[in-house]
């Protein structure tokens, strides 16, 4: 079983933690289940990590195996991740980065995506997520474009044609999106250029980001459906470096980038 399917460690570790608090107080798992209302295979699958332990069940636990209220404290440690695990890494060296450069063929980049954009992403998201995985998921992106505000981080987006003309199945929502983009647009530390979809270029091997932290190292991070890498091998960075500045030469200049995408939202 690869890390990706495996339940959070959060779970694993606080359902093994009411087994010993259970089997220490000497309490069986059909005795816990009868008392909060689940089955021995229910109490079995949450010991063991397989089931996210519930509120219910870890209160009852904490009362039967005289935990003093050690194990409902778990609770607060299985919230949904705001971030998928390959992401996290990324994440963090975003956060201190002086300088980002962004290439997304197919989709607004997170850091400018309106609220609305991105629950749109998060319904249509596969295999489906919960509603409380969703509110987490806008609530982390959204914190994450904090560091927009950061006038001495310098920021470049190339965005293809594509992801600007997809509706995303509601107009009125993606006219607001455009209009969010010529807004942020503005900003003195960001560049938004557009790649259109004419032509070949380096884009169409896909999105990537490039990262150069405070100390002038530079990174660069691949994401797919269901992986992705954090490269700092300097031959990858290169490659990568030299894949944007290609990108850059058959974008739109930023005032022409900026009329089209004004034009784009006029349209609808």
């Amino acid at each position: 079983m690869s890390s990706l399917s495996q339940p959070p460690m959060s779970w694993r570790l606080c359902g093994n933690q009411v087994k010993l608090w259970r089997t220490d107080a000497g309490v069986t798992r059909e005795e816990l289940g009868r008392e909060a209302g689940y089955g021995e295979e229910t109490v079995k699958s949450m010991e063991q990590g397989r089931r996210r332990p519930t509120p219910r069940f870890l209160e009852v636990a904490d009362q039967m195996c005289g935990a003093r209220g050690k194990l409902i404290a778990t609770q607060e440690y299985l919230q949904p991740d705001p971030f998928v695990p390959y992401a996290k890494d990324f994440m963090r060296y975003e956060a201190e980065a002086v300088a980002l450069t962004s290439y997304q063929p197919l989709l607004i980049p997170g850091l400018l995506q309106t609220e609305e954009t991105m629950r749109r992403l998060f319904d249509v998201h596969w295999p489906p997520l919960d509603d409380e995985t969703v509110e987490e998921r806008v609530k982390a992106r959204l914190a994450r474009q904090a560091i927009m505000a950061t006038q001495t981080k310098a920021f470049t987006f190339a965005i293809g044609e594509a992801a600007l003309r997809n509706t995303l199945g509601c107009r009125e929502a993606h006219k607001r999106q455009l209009l969010h983009l010529l807004e942020v647009g503005r900003q003195r530390n960001v560049v938004i250029q557009v790649l259109p979809t004419e032509g070949a270029n380096p884009g169409i091997n896909g999105p990537f980001v490039l990262l150069e932290s405070p100390t002038h190292e530079r990174y660069a991070y691949e994401e797919g459906p269901t992986s992705s890498t954090l490269h700092s091998s300097p031959e990858k960075v290169n490659a990568l470096v030299q894949s944007h500045v290609m990108i850059a030469q058959c974008a739109l200049d930023p005032d022409d980038s900026a009329r089209f995408i004004r034009r784009l939202a006029e349209e609808l």
